[in-house]
């Protein structure tokens, strides 16, 4: 017991400066601090927390090369985790659907959830189609721009089509299936994106690998 308090003493508590929003001054939340920083568990892993935004049509491509970016981390030792869009929408948001409202929310929630990633030091891979600007402005200030890498997955909506094996391009045109991104509902362009990939001229593994040179030249990890 006296090591256990002894140790207590030897590593003082963080001090985390927070901004408390409106929820939580009005509910008497206090965030609590521990006794580790990101940067301790950025050496554990021996990488930087970041995230990896892949934001583009469905069927343009961004789940593939996001599993090949995946793999490539993992081979070489960096501690990862993808966050897809349709996985999501299985659990953490499956009582949202597709209105604009519920889009804003679905994004809002991985937005948090992967800031987590980030302060473990774990380097978050998100496919999502994340149609709107300012919810993907949203997630790179809350995570912090040299955290956040964008990633524009750019493919014709013709060829996402042709791509399909779901057919819900289909069902959108016939108007099925409402407010689907690219025929019933807009798709706004990423402005500054990290790195555009043509998805329908590049394969994938080849666009991942990419990606990864990117996270060498911004120093998330290391260069081999």
């Amino acid at each position: 017991m006296e090591k256990a308090l002894t140790a207590l003493v030897q590593y003082p508590l963080i001090e985390t400066k927070k901004v408390m929003n409106e929820p939580a001054k009005k509910n008497n939340l206090t965030w609590f601090n521990g006794y580790l920083t990101r940067e301790d568990r950025e050496r554990l892993h021996g990488h930087k927390g970041a995230v990896i935004w892949f934001t583009g049509l469905s069927a343009s491509g961004k789940s593939t090369i996001a599993r090949h970016l995946e793999k490539m981390l993992y081979d070489r030792g960096c501690s990862t985790y993808v966050f897809d869009g349709d996985n999501v929408r299985h659990g953490l948001c499956r009582d949202l659907g597709f209105s604009p409202e519920d889009r804003e929310e679905n994004i809002r929630r991985i937005g948090e959830m992967v800031n987590l990633y980030v302060d473990a030091g774990i380097i978050a891979i998100a496919a999502f189609i994340s149609p709107y600007r300012r919810d993907r402005k949203r997630i790179r200030d809350l995570v912090g721009r040299d955290r956040f890498m964008e990633i524009h997955v750019d493919c014709p909506v013709e060829v996402c089509a042709d791509r399909d094996q779901k057919g819900i391009y289909k069902k959108a045109r016939a108007g099925i299936v409402k407010n689907f991104t690219g025929i019933s509902a807009p798709y706004e362009t990423p402005k500054d994106p990290a790195l555009v990939i043509r998805s329908h001229r590049e394969d994938p593994v080849e666009s991942a690998r990419q990606v990864l040179d990117l996270l060498e030249t911004q120093e998330i990890i290391r260069v081999l």
